[in-house]
């Protein structure tokens, strides 16, 4: 099995908390078709338990349980809305409005699985967003989940034109180049084409609170992870 470094935020007798590359599936698909954080886990500690997951190419803070006392009690506080879950994401433009609340119900597509799409007859979904930073192409923006839906954030951020940029299902899917950042950008001698500075969804969990089974108030953060700094630098260098 590949050795993947575990980038633990935090460690408790009961729970640990990982911040999750882009690229790995939290758990394991069905067809076993690759490594996930769960198997890296299980090699670490013997038995894990899943209290919520990211999907693949979605970096950034996931939680498991150590024990089924802590499972059952983390899966509840999920399920009850009790913990806060905020995520930040570069997305396809500059919306209008800075701050807001989307509020549309999702489902699933009746014809294309796996593709979730805003529907009257949909589970209520609500996520909060606020545009943390302007750029000319894209935006930096924070949202909070009020409601835990299968891509949610990429749901409702499609819903109000500003889908989440690289998303291959929400959006075009296309990478963000340095040349589309760049006035004056000349491709290196060594290279024949230009490489992306972001080719995945430009999605990241960034911040979950809630409280333990002590009443002790968790705060678990990840940091943008480097290719997406790196696209903001780029951005911030170009305004």
């Amino acid at each position: 099995m590949a050795k993947q470094q575990l980038d633990i935020i935090l460690e408790t007798p009961t729970f640990v908390a990982i911040n999750k590359p882009a690229g790995l599936l939290s758990i394991p698909d069905r067809e076993q078709s690759q490594l996930s954080l769960k198997d890296l886990l299980i090699e670490k500690y013997g038995k894990i338990f899943t209290v919520h997951r990211l999907d693949k190419d979605t970096s950034g803070v996931i939680i498991f349980a150590k024990d089924e006392a802590t499972h059952k009690y983390l899966s509840l506080l999920f399920e009850g809305r009790e913990v806060e879950k905020y995520y930040q994401a570069i997305v396809s433009g500059v919306p209008t409005e800075k701050k807001g609340t989307i509020d549309a119900p999702i489902a699933e597509h009746a014809i294309d699985r796996g593709k979730m799409i805003i529907h009257p007859r949909g589970k209520a979904s609500v996520t909060d967003y606020e545009v943390l930073e302007e750029h000319k192409l894209y935006s930096l923006v924070q949202f909070q989940l009020h409601t835990g839906r299968t891509h949610q954030i990429r749901v409702h951020s499609q819903n109000i034109g500003h889908p989440i940029a690289c998303d291959p299902l929400y959006a075009d899917g296309k990478p963000i180049l340095l040349s589309s950042l760049k006035k004056k950008f000349k491709l290196s001698k060594h290279d024949e084409e230009e490489r992306p500075m972001l080719n995945r969804v430009a999605l990241h969990s960034y911040q979950l609170k809630f409280k333990d089974e002590t009443s002790k108030e968790i705060i678990l953060i990840a940091e943008l992870p480097k290719d997406i700094r790196a696209l903001l630098h780029q951005m911030r260098k170009n305004l």
